[in-house]
């Protein structure tokens, strides 16, 4: 078990662990979610929200488990793309304290989307992978 290793497996746990907890959100705190996701214009709200939910929850468990690692980016990417650029559109806000806010969470997921595939250059099966 070298340093590494351990480094990698905890910066999984905490990468793909806030995927979980975000997803677990989506999903127990929909109705809110959606009410938000209809004010920003996203179609059928209630089902993008479940839809976005597991595809994070699903990229986060295999983020941590080193399972499908592919799969799991995938689904990460699927749901940080269209979200930064539907919910996070910083470019159409007029209040500068919206535009800042929303700013701050689109850099943030594109800092997600490029952790997200930097996992593709890794070899697979990764240390301590359960699959």
């Amino acid at each position: 078990m070298s340093t590494f290793e351990i480094l990698f497996l905890l910066g999984r746990i905490i990468y793909g662990g806030y995927f979980i907890y975000s997803g677990i959100n989506h999903l127990t705190k929909r109705e809110g979610m959606a009410s938000y996701a209809s004010s920003k214009g996203v179609p059928a709200p209630n089902i993008a929200v479940f839809i976005t939910g597991l595809l994070i929850l699903l990229g986060g468990v295999g983020i941590v488990t080193g399972a499908y690692v592919v799969w799991a980016v995938i689904f990460l990417a699927a749901f940080l793309v269209p979200v930064s650029l539907i919910m996070h559109n910083f470019w159409k806000m007029s209040d500068p304290q919206m535009k800042a806010m929303e700013r701050i969470n689109f850099n943030k997921n594109m800092a997600l989307l490029g952790a997200a595939l930097m996992f593709l250059i890794i070899s697979v099966p990764w240390p301590y992978s359960l699959f």
